[in-house]
This record gives C-alpha cells, structure tokens and sequence, in this order.
C-alpha cells in the first residue's frame, strides 16, 4: 500500500505547479540552455519531425497532435524525432491536453515497419484524466513497468523473447515481473499536482537502466530495469495520439540534453 506523502510535500508539489503558469518565469527554452540542453523543436515548424501531417502541425508556437470525428485513428500514430537516437538523455517541456485525450512521449524506442508512425518502447504516459499521467509504460511490449507513485525494479527476463512469450507475461495490462520496492506517494495525492487541460512540466531522466519520471517537478514514477532481453539501451524519441475519442495535445519547449 502507498504512503501519503507529507503536507509539506504537496505543498512544495502545488508551489512547483504553480510555477509553471504561463508568464510566471522564463520560458523553459530560455532557462535551460545554459545547462546543456538543445532545443529540438522550433516551435516554427516541423523540422527536424517525421510524422503523419493529418494528426500533427504547429499552431501558436506549439507542436499540436489532434483527432477529429473525421480522423478517428486505427493504431496508435506517432510524430517522431529525427535527429538521433539518445541513450542517456534528460529531456524538458511542456504539454497540454484535453480531457478526453491519451497521449505520452516514447524514448528509446523502435519504429515498426509494418504500421505507420508506430514507435514500440518505452513511455511517459500522458492522459486528459490523469488516471496514467506519470506512469512508465512500454508501448506495445511490457506494457505499465511502474504506475504513478511507484518505484519498480523489473528483474531479469528468463523467458523466450519472440513476441507473443513476453505477451504471455502481460496481465490487466500490467508486467507481471515487476516488483516494487518504495514509494512516492499515493498515485491520487500525486493526481493533485497536475492540472487538468492546462500546461504541467515534465522532465524525464533516463540514464543507464534508471528511467524516471518528473511533472511539474515531483518525481511520479522510477523504474530500475534489469531485464537486459526486453530493455533497450537507445532509440528514438517520439509522441503520440493515441485510439480514442477526438482530442487535442500540445506540447512547448521541447529540450534535450544527452548525458
């Protein structure tokens, strides 16, 4: 069972919160340059992108994924980063997404082939509801590795690898190998950190097999992965819109440091 963080801790989550109002600070661009971190979106166009233009443009300075009742999706559908494939990285921004709306950012991730815009790997997970938002999911794999609140360790895999054996290790779309081993507060007091359709921060830090997640500054999920058949090492960066209803996501300040 979760432990209730402190009062003083969900007061020092509700100041970081409100920090992150729009016109409160220096944009995030502005104040992590010094600290190593490169801008990788323009917030012009979509340089530097690869994705379907029927989901994802720019619109008032941000990179917009958005369904309509006419473009209601069939697979999940990514706009990807092409400038590499980070390893160790920390990466910064922003995001913004309505209350119907799935999405997350994918990271050392794989592109298939044979589905269009369709990254496998792992994810910061992002929901209009904030059932999922925080959380360490791997998209089209192991699925949830650690839910909001949670730290895990994902032990060694001794099965086969081919696809259809690591979905056997799948239930109620959770790893079954994962074990947890602390705490970050139960995943409703941390619910109370991030706002519903407006602008939360995120920060992942992803360094060795240490993947963790931050939003608005509190860290909502760390996995420790040693499961060297299914983990990746590097791959690419991407986010999502997500099968479901019509929704809208954005996103600003995109930064990327690699460690």
């Amino acid at each position: 069972m979760f432990k209730q963080p402190c009062g003083s801790a969900i007061r020092i989550g509700l100041m970081l919160v409100a920090m992150t109002a729009p016109g409160s600070t220096p944009s995030l661009a502005q104040s992590t340059k010094k600290d190593g971190f490169v801008q990788i979106f323009d917030g012009k166009t979509l340089k530097g992108w690869e994705g379907d233009p029927t989901y994802w443009r720019v619109e008032n300075g941000n990179l917009v994924g958005e369904i309509t009742p006419a473009t209601l999706l069939k697979t999940n559908s990514f706009i990807v980063w092409r400038g590499g494939e980070p390893a160790d990285f920390e990466l910064k921004g922003e995001f913004n997404i309505t209350e119907s709306g799935n999405s997350g950012i994918n990271y050392r991730s794989d592109q298939l082939t044979d589905v269009p815009f369709a990254l496998r790997g792992y994810q910061a997970d992002i929901d209009g509801k904030n059932r999922y938002t925080g959380q360490n999911y791997e998209e089209r794999k192991r699925t949830t590795l650690a839910y909001r609140g949670q730290k895990t360790t994902i032990p060694p895999y001794t099965g086969q690898a081919t696809p259809e054996a690591v979905r056997a290790n799948v239930k109620n779309n959770a790893w079954t190998g994962l074990a947890v081993t602390g705490s970050l507060g139960s995943s409703d007091s941390l619910k109370t950190l991030i706002k519903s359709e407006g602008w939360n921060a995120f920060h992942l830090i992803v360094k060795g097999n240490r993947l963790q997640h931050f939003i608005n500054g509190v860290l909502m999920s760390e996995v420790i992965d040693e499961d060297t058949v299914n983990r990746k090492s590097k791959g690419l960066l991407g986010v999502q819109v997500h099968v479901g209803p019509p929704m809208k996501v954005q996103y600003r300040n995109l930064m990327l440091k690699q460690l």
